[in-house]
């Protein structure tokens, strides 16, 4: 079958409200919900990742969280294809698939069918990149990837050091840059007709607060426990899943949790910063402000006929 399925992605930093508009609009079009977060994938993380609960669900069916244990990897190229899979059978079943989350690698390599070459990881080669992050610095690495693909070094931030380090371990293991690859992993088309619906805030504060808000609750919600024991039982995921991190200088005495609590803000709010700059790359986002509306039911109307748009006539005409 050469038509595309059209896809309703809802995107944007963390506390800008995916989740909740994510449920209202798989209610509003007989929905089911495709996560695109990288965490959410992994059980016992539910306070870090953001987890939607049973009550926030409503009813509404949640694919593509709490199925991995931690400590297992789990690549782009294996989360596409499971989402690929779960998307069918959500078509198959006459249900509009919503795809919702802020992982942009994860968004982008789904709607545009990225295919990403499998190759064994070489633990030497990281290693060395690794010692060469810690010895000479980010900024060493990325002008060195930057001698060998100037596109990638441009869009990574420096503070990003796992996708450099990717990045350069990918050229120097296969001799083919990630832009290479994703250029010609494009070229077999994509299964979907995107609609993407971006949110963010004007009033860069307004988001802000609401990220501490968020963070304060999730304190309160038993952050500190599920960290403690995440990362008692994994070095790898949950040592580096932002809410779990943070806290390991409280666990060795180093900080007060209040002071490891104001860095996870900190580090939440450089997080958001990260995931808007993925997202502004992407001139078919359709940008909702959280913070011109009233009320979320006001901004969930403005979504809901936007998409209502987008399923009649097949093409999104938002200004």
């Amino acid at each position: 079958m050469n038509k595309k399925i059209p896809l309703i992605v809802v995107a944007g930093p963390t506390a800008s409200g995916k989740t909740s508009l994510g449920v209202e609009l798989a209610k509003r079009l007989d929905g089911e919900v495709v996560s695109a977060d990288s965490m959410q994938i992994y059980q016992g993380m539910d306070v870090a990742s953001a987890m939607p609960t049973e009550d926030e669900m409503q009813g509404v069916p949640h694919h593509m969280i709490k199925f991995l244990p931690q400590g297992e990897r789990y690549s782009v190229a294996a989360y596409c294809q499971a989402a690929n899979t779960c998307i069918a059978d959500i078509v198959s079943r006459g249900k509009q698939p919503i795809l919702v989350g802020g992982t942009g690698l994860y968004i982008n390599s789904l709607v545009d069918n990225i295919s990403f070459t499998e190759e064994e990881t070489d633990l030497e080669l990281r290693s060395k990149l690794n010692k060469r992050l810690e010895e000479e610095g980010a900024e060493t690495l990325i002008k060195e990837l930057a001698a060998v693909d100037p596109e990638s070094a441009a869009r990574l931030h420096i503070n990003d050091s796992k996708r450099i380090v990717r990045a350069l371990e990918l050229y120097y293991q296969t001799g083919v840059t990630i832009t290479e690859q994703t250029k010609l992993s494009r070229q077999g088309g994509s299964h979907y007709n995107p609609l993407i619906i971006g949110l963010n805030a004007r009033d860069r504060e307004f988001l802000y607060e609401r990220i501490n808000s968020r963070v304060g609750i999730m304190a309160q919600n038993g952050l500190v426990e599920e960290a403690h024991c995440c990362i008692g039982n994994d070095k790898g995921t949950a040592a580096q899943a932002i809410g779990h991190k943070e806290l390991m200088p409280y666990f060795s005495g180093e900080m007060s949790l209040d002071e490891a609590l104001d860095n996870l803000r900190m580090q939440t709010r450089r997080y958001a910063k990260r995931q808007l700059t993925w997202l502004r790359r992407d001139e078919r986002v359709n940008w909702l402000y959280i913070d011109d509306y009233a009320s979320f039911d006001e901004l969930a109307d403005i979504a809901f006929n936007l998409c209502d748009d987008f399923l009649k006539k097949g093409e999104c005409e938002f200004a």
